[in-house]
């Protein structure tokens, strides 16, 4: 089942450019996994042995997946996924 993945700016050299993926998954963790197959620096941004790193949110339909289930959040056939690391900056 096809899910566009929304790829920010700051990753895009993780994704050859690509600012949308279209990838297949049921739950966050294959569309991830399927992500990862394909762009293999990507997972080195984004995850740890633990899962995602910390700062990075990742959002299902607009919904924080933190609010959800988590990596076992399911994911619908069409739906959009953001992957959105935290920026910190400024004074």
């Amino acid at each position: 089942m096809p899910v566009n993945v929304k790829i920010p700016t700051q990753l895009r050299a993780a994704t050859d450019g690509e600012a949308v993926a279209v990838v297949d998954g049921t739950t966050v963790a294959e569309v991830l996994d399927a992500l990862y197959e394909r762009f293999g620096d990507l997972k080195a941004r984004i995850a740890d042995d633990d899962g995602l790193r910390r700062f990075v949110n990742v959002y299902v339909g607009g919904e924080d997946i933190r609010f959800l289930d988590g990596l076992a959040t399911a994911v619908a056939d069409g739906a959009e996924v953001t992957i959105l690391p935290a920026v910190a900056g400024g004074q």
